[in-house]
């Protein structure tokens, strides 16, 4: 029984594409923490140039 557990722990050749997952996986959280975090300011920005760009659409036309 010895023997045949021996070449299953010494076989590497799924190592890489666990490792492969594992930084997927750190990149994909990573990106969701700085959406989260950054989400709502870039919300706020968008919807501020959204009623600049309105307001000066008014104003154009009014004169």
């Amino acid at each position: 029984m010895q023997t045949k557990k021996r070449p299953l722990l010494a076989d590497q050749r799924g190592l890489t594409t666990v490792e492969y997952i594992i930084v997927l996986v750190l990149i994909a959280v990573t990106g969701f923490a700085i959406w989260q975090r950054f989400g709502g300011m870039v919300k706020d920005k968008v919807s501020g140039s959204h009623d600049t760009v309105n307001e000066a659409n008014t104003v154009s036309t009014e004169n």
